[in-house]
């Protein structure tokens, strides 16, 4: 067995600290660490909403010239309302888009049409934003995770909203179920709790 390595956090090369604690405060995330020395320097820890990962900002953390950090993702359950929280926190983020050719590409502004995936497929529909750094960032909507992503044995939630935004979409699913079969189905807990599970893993849902 494989020893456990978990990403805990990345840190983003800036320029100027206030600057950017300005901009990722806006963002809502909560700041885990704010230190700063004698000799002037400064670390800040931040952890967005629901993340086991957090980002560090700060003078002489890194190498990288600011600025140079791309296409970080940040998975969310649901773009268009990601997108609205976004603009009413002050965030320039850009526009919601697909992959025109059907894909999941979101590296090619070429490949890019406005607008969600029309079929609203897990994976398939982003937005970008970047800091003042020009460090950026892309949202992923994921609502299902492709087979073998998450263990099926393993149920969690990053946040409340992610839980209800999951029980939403499992009442849909079993509002067919209970047409398909023509009566009430007094085991729906265990009916949620299933479909909740399997579509974290990617397994085929429940029916």
């Amino acid at each position: 067995m494989s020893m456990d390595m978990k990403l805990e956090a990345i840190v983003l090369p800036v320029a100027d600290v206030d600057r950017a604690y300005a901009f990722y405060s806006r963002l809502g995330w909560r700041i885990d660490a704010d230190i700063s020395n004698e000799a002037g320097g400064r670390i800040v820890q931040f952890t967005p909403s629901g993340s086991p990962c957090s980002v560090l900002i700060g003078s002489g953390l890194t190498p990288s010239p600011p600025g140079s950090s791309q296409f970080i993702h940040l998975v969310v359950g649901d773009i268009v309302k990601a997108r609205a929280e976004l603009i009413a926190r002050g965030i320039e983020a850009g526009k919601v888009f697909h992959d025109g050719g059907g894909g999941y590409n979101r590296f090619n502004p070429a490949v890019r049409v406005d607008g969600p995936d029309p079929k609203r497929r897990s994976y398939a529909s982003f937005l970008t934003f970047t800091d003042p750094d020009g460090n950026g960032w892309v949202l992923q909507e994921i609502t299902q995770r492709f087979p073998g992503r998450i263990d099926s044995g393993v149920t969690s939630f990053g946040s409340a909203a992610e839980l209800a935004a999951a029980l939403r979409r499992a009442a849909a699913a079993h509002g067919d179920h209970e047409q398909r079969s023509g009566q009430n189905d007094p085991d729906w807990p265990d009916w949620y709790a299933a479909y909740l599970a399997t579509e974290q893993s990617g397994a085929s849902l429940p029916r």
